[in-house]
């Protein structure tokens, strides 16, 4: 079994385990990692990431779950992106600030400029021919959606995605991919959305740093937990692991264009 880690902040992670992960990728069987980034810092050290080490594969975007960027720091931001188009595997993190929003307490939330950004975000993945890693869930995903219609985007991520059933049903006539954490080992939701989506759709990813609970509770997040992803959805699609295995990667490889890298 070999394993692609669809979707992973490698560069949130201490010095000392970001060293570990990437140290003990062979022996785990994973072939590469789609290192997201948060902000242009967080871009900066992705791509310092792939540059020394091949396997891990940079997108550079704005994680809209955190205050909106100025102005001189989107602009600064996009002449970045658009000056290292070439090292990036994708645009992402980008999307909707579904928590941030849930939080505000002050009635003052500009979610509109929110979606202006996201806008903008899929405006360069169309330019630039690059897939889009979308953070959209709920009631952001139909907008998200949206905009990826109104701008002809097929190549569409949505990493750890909940929603309800006519979304979903959306998402899949448009062929756009999810990706599956190992939260689908005990989260009734998550599952829900992996009994219904065609596993020719499908991706899976750690997310990490983040932690999970259940058997991964207390562990550090690592890469080598796609495996387990791996497992769980072969027991829900009811197939072998070795079938769903190889559909999982193959999946994740067509669709950032790995064919050529590994």
């Amino acid at each position: 079994m070999k394993a692609i880690d669809a979707h992973i902040h490698l560069d949130k992670y201490p010095k000392d385990e970001r060293e570990r992960i990437i140290n003990s990728l062979g022996e785990n069987q994973v072939e590469a990692l789609i290192s997201v980034s948060m902000d242009l810092a967080s871009c900066t050290e992705n791509l310092r990431l792939f540059e020394n080490c091949p396997r891990i594969l940079p997108a550079f975007g704005y994680h809209p779950e955190q205050q909106l960027p100025s102005d001189s720091e989107l602009d600064k931001l996009f002449t970045w992106i658009g000056g290292n188009k070439e090292k990036m595997a994708a645009i992402g993190e980008v999307g909707l600030p579904y928590y941030l929003r849930a939080e505000d307490k002050t009635g003052a939330f500009s979610y509109e400029r929110y979606v202006e950004l996201l806008e903008q975000f899929i405006l360069f993945a169309n330019k630039f021919n690059k897939p889009v890693i979308l953070h959209a869930v709920y009631d952001d995903a139909p907008i998200a959606c949206g905009l990826l219609e109104k701008h002809n985007i097929e190549k569409a991520h949505f990493h750890w995605f909940k929603g309800d059933k006519k979304t979903v049903e959306r998402m899949i006539a448009n062929g756009y991919h999810v990706s599956f954490t190992p939260d689908v080992l005990y989260e009734k939701e998550t599952r829900e959305v992996a009994d219904q989506y065609p596993l020719q759709l499908m991706m899976a990813e750690t997310d990490g740093p983040w932690p999970f609970e259940g058997r991964f509770s207390g562990k550090m997040t690592h890469p080598a937990m796609i495996l387990d992803v791996v497992k769980e959805l072969a027991f829900i699609k009811g197939i072998p692991v070795e079938q769903a295995s190889s559909i999982l990667h193959a999946n994740t490889k067509r669709f950032y264009k790995l064919k050529d890298i590994f």
